[in-house]
């Protein structure tokens, strides 16, 4: 079938890389690995669907760099060099189908609930207790965080040595990284506090510790909030953002992917709805709440989904809003996800110059082909935004889980030879 060269189908650099078209599939958490963090079939099997759907760049879910940085179970790990022969079988089936992968590192911080992951010690910038789940941490020490900044980096290695093309430092959507960027969550008053210079010092010694261990022609990309979305609380916007990402890019990083809010936020980073969503949720992650919140989201759970359909509905490119503050400040590419779903939204984004690249997560589990499809113009099993798939995650395996379309998709891949 002839195929529609727009701008979206066109080559991008990214540092050392050159990546054939620009959609991405983002990092969403598989919870299919081992108990310990090590990599299962299922993972690899995630993995090998999407790379057989040509999709150009694969950001893997959140990896954790440390059993204390660890957000859920069945979360992959790169905490020790005993993962790599498991990790390598990643980019070698990704590779195997023409494929790119990075690996996105992750420290949860203070966004866990601690009986989820039998979690002993909570850490953050600062001892902010979390609204949402009620974990109160403590605040890290300077010495732990010279260590923290020791676990990516080897962590990093670790992914290189197992054959990533790259790999993600995760500073969005409330965790550690994301939570020394927020004045709210870092009310520090030493060297990593305070000002955006030291508000951002964490991500820089990390990235340049990855620049020490990996060398300069790894590449290496950041995910970071356009919006902190903290309603009545200290939390940054867009402009203030787009200046820390400017630090990024001088720092070295290669290029910025743009998210939005923390958990404490509600469920601006999924926008659509959240009957089903809400449903799982509270069988799933947030049954190990404690009692009392427990308890209160099981009872007003019909109401917070009410109010979470009508605050944040469906829309294509919501994080585009964002977006020009940093297209402004910034020289490296720009990525921006946020619920694009069609071809004309994705090309009319790259166009304005608003971005230059876009990424999609829940598309690409309703549709691991999600990209060929798009480039050729063939269908496929479309995302409705029931966020299903988000309510279970870190539960359940990442997977669609609206009945009409998994049962597309179950039909679609029993077709093909997989």
């Amino acid at each position: 079938m002839p195929r529609d060269q727009g701008l979206l189908f066109t080559p991008i650099r990214i540092g050392a890389l050159e990546l054939p078209a620009r959609l991405f599939k983002t990092a969403t958490a598989e919870t299919r690995a081992t108990a310990d963090g090590g990599v299962t079939d299922d993972v690899v099997n995630f993995y090998r669907l999407l790379a057989k759907g040509e999709t150009p760049l694969i950001v893997t879910g959140n990896i954790y760099v440390n059993r204390q940085g660890k957000s859920a179970p069945r979360q992959l790990g790169a905490d020790d060099d005993d993962k790599i022969p498991g990790l390598s079988r990643i980019p070698d089936t990704v590779h195997a189908h023409g494929g790119r992968i990075f690996a996105q590192l992750n420290h949860c911080g203070r966004q866990v609930v601690p009986d989820f992951v039998g979690a002993a010690d909570v850490v953050s910038a600062s001892g902010v207790t979390d609204l949402l789940t009620g974990t109160r941490p403590r605040a890290l020490g300077a010495d732990e965080i010279a260590s923290i900044v020791d676990d990516f980096a080897t962590a990093a290695a670790r992914c290189r040595r197992a054959g990533f093309d790259g790999v993600q430092l995760h500073s969005a959507n409330g965790y550690l990284l994301s939570q020394f960027l927020t004045p709210y969550t870092n009310r520090r008053g030493d060297e990593y506090g305070g000002s955006l210079e030291g508000r951002t010092r964490l991500a820089r010694e990390i990235l340049a510790a990855i620049r020490h261990c990996c060398g300069e022609d790894f590449p290496v990309i950041i995910k970071m909030n356009g919006a902190d979305k903290l309603a009545l609380r200290n939390g940054l916007t867009a402009s203030e953002l787009a200046q820390a990402a400017h630090r990024m890019e001088a720092a070295g990083i290669d290029a910025v992917e743009i998210s939005v809010g923390h958990y404490e936020s509600g469920f601006p980073m999924v926008c659509g709805s959240f009957d089903l969503c809400l449903r799982h949720m509270v069988r799933g992650s947030m049954a190990q709440l404690p009692t009392v919140r427990r308890v209160l989201m099981r009872a007003f759970r019909p109401l917070v989904a009410f109010a979470s359909n009508h605050l944040w509905p469906s829309r294509e490119g919501f994080n585009l809003d964002h977006a020009p503050e940093f297209s402004r400040r910034l020289t490296i590419p720009l990525i921006c996800v946020g619920g694009f779903r069609s071809r004309d939204k994705m090309e009319a984004a790259l166009a304005a110059g608003l971005c230059d690249a876009v990424s999609a997560g829940r598309p690409f589990i309703a549709d691991p082909f999600f990209f060929r499809h798009l480039r050729d113009r063939q269908p496929g099993p479309a995302c409705v935004d029931c966020n299903g798939c988000v309510g279970h995650l870190g539960a359940q395996p990442a997977d669609c889980y609206h009945p009409a379309v998994r049962s597309e998709k179950d039909a679609m891949l029993g077709r093909e030879d997989i």
